[in-house]
């Protein structure tokens, strides 16, 4: 059995890393980093040239008709090189539609947001850190919806909202119903920003199957973190090589002192064997029912706690400069921050693994 990537997958992300290397390199980063501008359109339109906003839409429905493995090996690679933009949310949106949705919701918004046309996007975590279906509060109050959520991904700039409702269910809004107003604002990460967005009596249509999906929606969000925060890892990882091979003290480059050439190995042996842990939280996603949720849940908390460990021992290799604005590590640094607190810190998702596990 063969338990490697596919050549397709290879080719995938192969594609997906010289789009971003060509288009998004570092010093683009940067730029998106230092302004203000909440979205960059015109990064987010090549991505859906080369087919990734429709990954695992049905094919029916205008997609690629692929798996979650596929969708978390794009995420590793945007997360590898830091690439701004609204993926994270997008990709759930898509993910609620083609597993809450009904037959007319599916054909009205599957081919819009798998063409690029409409950017969507989904608004769970609502104040006092109730990031999971069975904690929101959100309700419906005659078919509109009263309340606020927090931490929207693209919030700002989406045109359609997956809002999760009281009782775990689903819902959607256009951002330019009336009663929705969003406020965008940097977070812990410029590149993906983040907007508080208030339902003033704003009208909603619920999701067919919305609490079948809510659940879903969760373990993908898990699951595209881990691989994010794993491929954000992983660039840290050969920052800190480079700059051990560049960095002379005492008339050597630092990667002589047999000091640092431990700490560098530590960190790729903290990273580099959590690959296979997200690989099978995804398989599981469409594949092994019954692991799915425990391994999601796993796979966020183990590679995002690991991954802000390599972050701050990546910092301390750069030395005086690591922790400075000035140097890229914060950027990669801040990603990672993001994908470990996003839908819960590790601790929330090692409590639920644990009971759903039966310990």
């Amino acid at each position: 059995m063969n338990f490697d990537t596919s050549e397709e997958q290879e080719l995938l992300q192969d594609t997906i890393g010289k789009w971003a290397s060509s288009e998004c390199p570092p010093v683009r980063v940067r730029e998106f980093f230092d302004g203000e501008a909440p979205h960059d359109p015109s990064l987010w339109q090549g991505l859906c040239e080369i087919g990734v906003a429709g990954l695992v839409v049905p094919e029916a429905h205008g997609g690629a008709g692929l798996e979650l493995i596929d969708l978390a090996l794009v995420a590793e690679t945007l997360g590898f090189h830091g690439v701004p933009g609204p993926f994270l949310g997008h990709a759930l949106a898509c993910v609620a539609l083609a597993h809450g949705g009904s037959p007319e919701q599916q054909r009205c918004w599957l081919p819009r947001l798998a063409s690029g046309e409409v950017l969507g996007t989904v608004a769970l975590a609502e104040s006092g850190a109730r990031w999971l279906p069975a904690d929101w509060q959100l309700r419906l109050d005659g078919g509109a919806l009263r309340g606020a959520k927090r931490f929207v991904p693209s919030g700002e700039v989406a045109d359609l909202l997956v809002i999760g409702t009281a009782g775990g269910g689903l819902a959607l809004v256009e951002s330019r119903a009336a009663g929705v107003v969003a406020k965008s604002y940097p977070g812990v990460d410029r590149a993906r920003r983040v907007a508080d967005v208030a339902f003033e009596g704003a009208t909603c249509e619920p999701l067919a199957r919305g609490a079948e999906a809510a659940a879903r929606v969760r373990d993908a969000g898990l699951v595209l973190l881990a691989a994010d925060a794993f491929g954000a890892a992983s660039r840290l990882v050969d920052m800190a090589v480079s700059y051990a091979k560049t960095r002379e003290q005492f008339g050597v480059t630092i990667g002589h002192f047999q000091a640092l050439k431990h700490q560098l190995a530590n960190m790729a042996v903290e990273i580099e064997p959590a690959r296979g842990l997200f690989w099978y939280a995804a398989h599981a996603f469409d594949r092994v029912p019954r692991d799915a949720e425990r391994f999601a849940a796993l796979a966020k908390a183990h590679i995002t706690e690991r991954g802000m460990q390599v972050a701050r021992d990546v910092v301390e290799a750069h030395g005086g400069i690591g922790f400075t604005w000035e140097c890229d590590v914060q950027i990669w640094f801040k990603r990672v921050m993001f994908d470990r607190a996003w839908l819960g810190t590790p601790s929330l998702h090692r409590e639920r693994a644990a009971k759903l596990a039966g310990w």
